[in-house]
């Protein structure tokens, strides 16, 4: 979509982070509805084993996602974003 871009992408075991801009203009749900079909058309082509393994509902994505506009301290969150399977690693571990 005109105007969008995406600035920073992290990926972790079962999901991603992004940091986007989105113009005034769109609707946040308009423009995710746009990247998760457009995407998930692309990654059906790219990857034709995922028409097997999503035969019954032919989907990439999950339906939901969560959205929240950054303030002040952009850089913290884009920070975070690509380098959260890191941080979010050490969280799993329980030293005893």
């Amino acid at each position: 979509m005109p105007g969008c871009r995406l600035e920073t992408i992290g990926f972790d075991m079962d999901h991603l982070h992004m940091v986007m801009v989105i113009p005034p203009k769109y609707a946040v749900a308009e423009v995710m509805g746009t990247l998760k079909s457009q995407s998930a058309s692309y990654l059906r082509k790219k990857f034709p084993f995922l028409g097997r393994v999503y035969w019954k509902e032919n989907i990439v994505w999950s339906p939901g996602y969560f959205v929240s506009s950054v303030g002040i301290d952009e850089q913290t969150i884009k920070n975070y974003v690509q380098h959260q399977g890191q941080q979010d690693s050490d969280q799993l571990e329980l030293k005893l």
